[in-house]
């Protein structure tokens, strides 16, 4: 009898020790994410004729890992959005042989930005309103990204404020027509932010500067719990 009961307790024990270690073998997974060292890789008009500048010989380049493993590569300086989420211009190497020609003929271009989770570990390409990757140099503050954007017949220049996962632009105002074949290098200088009151500044090359205010608003961005415990079928 006795040891029947030492039997029940123990098995109730194991339950119980069982039933504790259950949510954590099912809690979201731990990611690392981080960005390598820098290298410079050959880069120039002939590779990447929209987007590298007259006279540019090399691009600076460095890996983003994800749980040690080359997820990306990236090019330039990256911008904290959150605490958990970041965004850094991609870096593309792209097949350059043409149909006859030997193999691993390579060439490095500029890419899209890419709006990074470090706790989800996940990855994503920003779809940019009327971003071009030769005209657009993005500047960030908060969730906003502002920019000198090419509309999609290829023939006016906007002023550009988009927000991260915002489905329309916060700001797109006409600057001026736009040459696709005859135009300055670059196009714009780099856009400045002004704290209080909300104002971005564009410097399209040739004229003074334009000046926006952006009515501000709450961050779109939702950052999710990472990699969700698995549910059992219903």
């Amino acid at each position: 009898m006795q040891v029947r009961r030492q039997l029940q307790i123990a098995g109730m024990v194991l339950a119980a020790v069982l039933v504790g270690a259950l949510p954590a073998s099912a809690a979201a997974k731990v990611h690392t994410v981080a960005l390598g060292a820098f290298r410079r890789v050959p880069y120039s008009k002939t590779g990447d004729p929209a987007g590298a500048v007259a006279g540019e010989t090399s691009l600076k380049i460095r890996a983003l890992l994800v749980d040690s493993a080359v997820k990306e590569w990236t090019t330039g300086d990256s911008h904290e959005v959150t605490d958990r989420s970041f965004v850094v211009r991609r870096a593309i190497r792209l097949n350059d042989a043409l149909p006859g020609d030997k193999a691993g003929q390579w060439v490095w271009q500029r890419g899209p930005w890419l709006l990074v989770d470090r706790v989800a570990g996940h990855v994503v390409a920003m779809k940019l309103p009327d971003y071009d990757p030769g005209v657009s140099q993005v500047s960030w503050f908060r969730d906003y990204g502002a920019y000198c954007g090419v509309t999609a017949s290829g023939k006016s220049l906007y002023a550009v404020v988009a927000q991260v996962s915002g489905r329309k632009p916060v700001l797109a105002k006409k600057l001026a027509g736009f040459d696709a074949a005859d135009h300055a290098d670059p196009v714009c200088g780099q856009a400045e932010w002004q704290r209080e009151p909300l104002r971005i500044t564009f410097h399209p090359a040739g004229t003074d500067g334009v000046s926006f205010d952006v009515v501000p608003g709450s961050a779109v961005l939702v950052e999710d719990a990472g990699d969700e415990a698995e549910k059992p079928a219903q």
